[in-house]
């Protein structure tokens, strides 16, 4: 009886021990501790112009430098779209553009721009991102559909030829361009979060750092 009553414990202390260890494989990781940009280049951060979702005065900002040709953009918008929702009120994102795939990165900023001066932002982002593998294959891209993708979504495409080369929109993207070599982005999307950036880089980190943030606002 005292053997069987020594091997019982045995076995106790072993599930104890196995199971402390599946915790502390499987709980959540700490948030690092993340410094904001540099004084010196934040300005390059955000500009006054740049695209924004949300309301304008929420308490926490989401940065993302974003190429409309770019697959994990792609994936990333409905995650940006559930954080929002989440935080009802309380996140907005502003967008920076990055033409990191040539000519149908660029086409496509054009479209978006022009169809932000037509207040059809939203659906024609939306369109140009759900039929993105159409327009921005990486092996053969075909730019030239996506005003037509655009139009389906709204977009006034005689107005858009003009507002695609209008001046201030040669100038967001060439301010955009110098931003990201300022900032130092190499890759999309790229994440800050009320100046934070997003360290190290996955969906569930931007859950984290968002929900942070939110809850130090309300602290």
């Amino acid at each position: 009886m005292k053997n069987r009553s020594i091997v019982l414990s045995v076995l106790a202390v072993g599930l104890a021990i196995f199971a402390a260890a599946v915790w502390y494989q499987s709980r959540p990781a700490p948030i690092a501790q993340v410094d904001p940009v540099q004084p010196e280049i934040a300005e390059a951060l955000m500009r006054p112009y740049s695209p924004i979702m949300g309301p304008e005065d929420a308490p926490v900002t989401i940065v993302e430098f974003f190429d409309p040709a770019c697959e994990a953009c792609r994936a990333f918008y409905p995650v940006i779209k559930d954080i929002m929702a989440e935080h009802d009120g309380q996140v907005r994102v502003v967008l920076r553009y990055t033409a990191f795939h040539g000519a149908a990165s660029e086409e496509a900023i054009r479209v978006m721009e022009a169809a932000r001066m037509q207040d059809v932002y939203i659906p024609v982002k939306e369109a140009i991102l759900e039929f993105q593998p159409r327009w921005a294959s990486h092996g053969e891209p075909a730019p030239g559909l996506i005003l037509g993708i655009a139009e389906q979504a709204g977009l006034d495409v005689d107005a858009a030829h003009n507002q695609m080369r209008a001046p201030q929109t040669l100038a967001i993207l060439n301010q955009d361009r110098a931003d990201v070599e300022a900032m130092g982005v190499r890759q999309t999307p790229t994440f800050y979060v009320n100046g934070k950036p997003l360290d190290p880089f996955g969906v569930d980190e931007l859950r984290a750092l968002v929900a942070a943030e939110v809850a130090a606002i309300g602290s």
